[in-house]
């Protein structure tokens, strides 16, 4: 259970990933042989890159590899990098935070005013319940990161997945 715990974005990815692959491989097939698509294939694959995004999102935070330019924090003193470091985790935390919360509220809109998708016609929340938790779960592997890097001190290198 605390493999499914740890490695639950990577999971989800493989499944999204896979899931993706085949539904563009059968769209192609029933193109190139009937000469019609499946309308719904664009859909789900869209909304799939989606969740792709943001799940891939929480293991770059969890590795450290999210996008971060380095000049101004490399030239200062070691003290003052903890500072820029503790200001840029208060303010990713924050732009993470809201990001969840406004999903939150973009599905419990959607859930609202009955909004239905385009191609399958189902629920459009469906497609945005996952936003939300995925957003909190870049946060969780942020902090998670974040706290191996203020206690190890190594905030110059990316630490490895372990």
């Amino acid at each position: 259970m605390s493999f499914i715990l740890r490695e639950a974005e990577k999971i989800i990815c493989a499944v999204l990933f896979l899931a993706m692959t085949f539904l563009g491989f059968a769209n192609v097939v029933v193109r190139y042989g009937t000469h019609y698509s499946l309308a719904a294939t664009e859909e789900l694959l869209t909304n799939g890159f989606l969740l792709l995004t943001i799940f891939g999102a929480a293991i770059a935070a969890r590795r450290g590899e999210h996008l971060a330019v380095g000049l101004v924090h490399d030239l200062l003193p070691r003290p003052a990098r903890r500072v820029v470091f503790v200001l840029s985790v208060a303010a990713s935390v924050l732009l993470l935070a809201l990001s969840a919360w406004f999903s939150w509220q973009a599905m419990t809109n959607m859930i609202g005013n009955g909004m239905r998708s385009y191609g399958l016609q189902i629920p459009a929340w469906y497609y945005q319940a996952a936003v939300p938790f995925g957003f909190a779960l870049v946060l969780v592997r942020y902090l998670q990161h974040a706290v191996l890097v203020w206690r190890t001190g190594e905030d110059d290198e990316v630490i490895p997945d372990v």
